[in-house]
């Protein structure tokens, strides 16, 4: 039997439904039975559902690479009011696919490593139910973005979208009884869950809109009607748009709504890469590519998409540039990839965006994946030093970069997998973030020359910051006894490492920017994700701009070398940056005081009308009012309670009394 002949023998399209089914199997089993057989078995069910999942979503891009176009598939019925006819139908083209293998693939391999990341969970908290719920919630996350990106309709892509966002409050506050920088876990968890649900009003404003005026929430009839409307009414379309653009900022971490981010690292380090690498963060780069055929309508909003990721990109650079925490460096590096993404997508090219999407995915999980080696290596050496006691905050701060230093030969195959990635985030030819992030420079080098720039500068502080954090975790002489007493983590942890690093050395290849006849296989991507987004752009290589993003790299990691890398940074010195930014390094470090400026103009006004509204009102007006009926009525009773005294002789005196009365009454009225 030829392999390329399965999907048509098997009807594939016919299994999409898989993709989503295999996850929920994967949770219903690990209810049922994950605590009575244990952690093994729960791993071993959570990572073989994603990783069926997988498998489903490469026989569907083997299908369509035969037969390509957009393919309908109706689960059911759902809503039928009116005129409003809503179907659980899923789409599979090539943009859904895409979609679809990088967050199974990446999200099966992180799956993986949790079965060996959260057996110390287990360990420390002899509680083998934790790593089960784990599991379950891992499950569901890929559950429903999966459901997010096959989705036929808006709707039911908005179940999906909500899912996500419930699944990142419960992975967020999954050690509720942790806390982070001051911080609890659980409120980093609201926090996310709270930002995204101000992201998400803009969505359903925006389908109430599109009802409105389209009579549908399916993509393609939305899609077809577009261009009349957009000539009739286009005021309709902006106001769509920039609703969808306030659920993208919420979603994917945009200003002003990138807030949530950055605390969600509150969650294990494997819920970190689940949520900034494969699966919640991209959905609103995706939301633009799949509504292309609205953003292109609406010059306006494209260029507010474009001016917004463009400008997220160089904040939160900035801010990393300050960060102590190696998670934290990497969630500020994850914002500013995003609005990378962002800003291709606003600019019309959406190949770029996506092979920046997909090669993100392997550099970040593995970025991700790699720092919670070496938290776990530190937590280890700590447990060296203490023998029977395991390592807590208390002791030790197993993601500050100040507790770490010299892990590059205690730890050597985790360096390496980190340098890889470093290396692939910073733009190092020839490794994936080289070609995805210089196919973006190139496109907004041609069209936008303002956006290039923002997009250049921020590219230099992705590389210097990459540069500090390499230098300050794995060289010179160890800043702490459990730095010098790390160790290399397990075979399940460091298996999927080796992956992805190999996606990252070798993912450029999905879309290198050549034409096919210089190079066979090249434009892959691009070519492919044409089925599925008309009038999609096919970048070419600028040796111009390749050159100076380049360049510009390789002065970054020479500046951090300079300042971090020649000689020791001892726990407790000035940081050498400091030395050179003075105040600014400051503002940096505190995050230009956006949490603060928060509080002060949101939280706090709130607080302060909340208290307000609370002591006159609710409680003086509202509850004084509901109370005083209550007390009236106790009185009232206790009044009339002794009406009923029980004496048979005072009931018919009353009797009595009554009757006279009544008699009295009839008599002299």
């Amino acid at each position: 039997m030829e392999l390329s002949r399965l999907p048509e023998i098997i009807n594939t399209f016919s299994l999409t439904p898989w993709v989503i089914f295999f996850p929920l199997l994967g949770i219903l089993i690990n209810l049922i039975a994950g605590k009575r057989f244990g952690e093994k078995f729960s791993g071993a069910v959570g990572s073989l559902a994603s990783g069926m999942a997988f498998v489903v979503s490469g026989l569907l891009a083997m299908s369509l690479a035969s037969n390509p176009g957009s393919h309908h598939i109706e689960i059911a019925r759902w809503l039928s009011v009116g005129t409003l006819e809503i179907s659980w139908a899923l789409r599979v083209d090539t943009l859904s696919v895409t979609m679809m293998l990088v967050v199974s693939g990446v999200g099966t391999l992180i799956h993986i490593y949790s079965i060996g990341y959260m057996s110390r969970d287990v360990r420390h908290n002899n509680d083998p139910s934790r790593f089960t719920r784990f599991f379950i919630f891992l499950n569901l996350f890929i559950a429903a973005m999966m459901l997010l990106v096959s989705a036929d309709n808006y709707l039911v892509m908005f179940v999906g979208w909500e899912g996500v966002g419930l699944c990142s409050y419960l992975l967020i506050g999954f050690w509720y009884e942790k806390g982070l920088d001051g911080i609890g876990n659980a409120i980093a968890g609201k926090k996310a869950f709270i930002t995204n649900r101000i992201g998400d009003f803009g969505v359903l404003i925006a389908m109430f809109i599109m009802f409105g005026a389209f009579g549908t929430l399916e993509f393609d009839k939305i899609f077809e009607q577009a261009p009349a409307l957009a000539g009739l009414m286009p005021g309709v379309l902006l106001a769509i748009t920039l609703f969808l653009l306030l659920g993208v900022t919420g979603k994917s971490a945009q200003l002003p709504l990138y807030v949530w981010l950055p605390d969600a690292m509150a969650g294990p380090t494997p819920v970190s890469a689940l949520i900034h690498a494969a699966t919640m963060v991209t959905a609103g780069v995706y939301l633009i590519a799949r509504s292309a055929p609205l953003f292109s309508l609406v010059p306006v909003t494209q260029s507010i998409v474009t001016w917004v990721g463009a400008l997220t990109a160089l904040f939160a650079a900035t801010i990393a540039l300050g960060q102590y925490d190696i998670k934290r460096v990497l969630a500020y590096s994850t914002i500013s990839q995003l609005g990378y993404m962002v800003a291709a997508v606003g600019m019309g090219a959406y190949a770029a965006g996506m092979f920046h999407l997909v090669s993100h995915a392997f550099f970040k999980a593995l970025l991700f994946l790699a720092a919670g080696s070496v938290i776990q290596g530190l937590e280890r050496g700590e447990e060296a030093l203490n023998p029977g006691h395991h390592a807590t905050s208390d002791q030790l701060d197993p993601q500050d970069m100040h507790n770490m230093g010299g892990l590059r030969k205690r730890m050597p195959l985790t360096f390496g997998v980190f340098l890889i990635g470093a290396l692939a985030l910073s733009g190092i030819a020839p490794l994936a973030g080289f070609f995805s992030k210089d196919e973006i420079l190139a496109e907004a080098f041609h069209l936008q020359e303002g956006v290039f720039f923002v997009l250049i500068i921020a590219a230099f502080l992705t590389a210097l910051y990459m540069g500090r954090q390499v230098f300050l975790v794995f060289f010179n002489q160890p800043r702490s006894k459990p730095a010098g007493q790390a160790t290399e983590s397990r075979a399940v942890v460091t298996i999927p490492l080796v992956i992805l690093a190999f996606l990252s050395l070798t993912g450029g290849l999905l879309n290198l920017p050549l034409s096919g006849h210089e190079l066979p296989g090249g434009h892959l991507l691009t070519d492919w994700l044409s089925n599925s987004i008309a009038g999609i752009i096919k970048g070419e290589f600028n040796f111009t701009v390749a050159l100076l993003s380049t360049g510009l790299a390789l002065f970054a990691i020479l500046l951090a070398w300079l300042l971090y890398g020649r000689k020791s940074t001892q726990k407790g010195a000035v940081d050498p940056m400091r030395k050179v930014l003075g105040p600014a390094f400051t503002a940096l470090e505190r995050k230009w005081w956006v949490d603060e400026l928060y509080q002060a103009i949101l939280l706090k006004p709130f607080h302060i009308l909340s208290d307000c509204l609370a002591s006159p009102f609710d409680q003086g007006t509202i509850d004084a009012t509901v109370n005083g009926i209550g007390t009236g009525t106790r009185g009232l009773a206790n009044v009339m309670r002794k009406l009923q005294s029980g004496y048979v002789r005072n009931y018919a005196l009353a009797v009595m009394v009554g009757l006279i009365a009544i008699l009295a009454y009839l008599l002299f009225h």
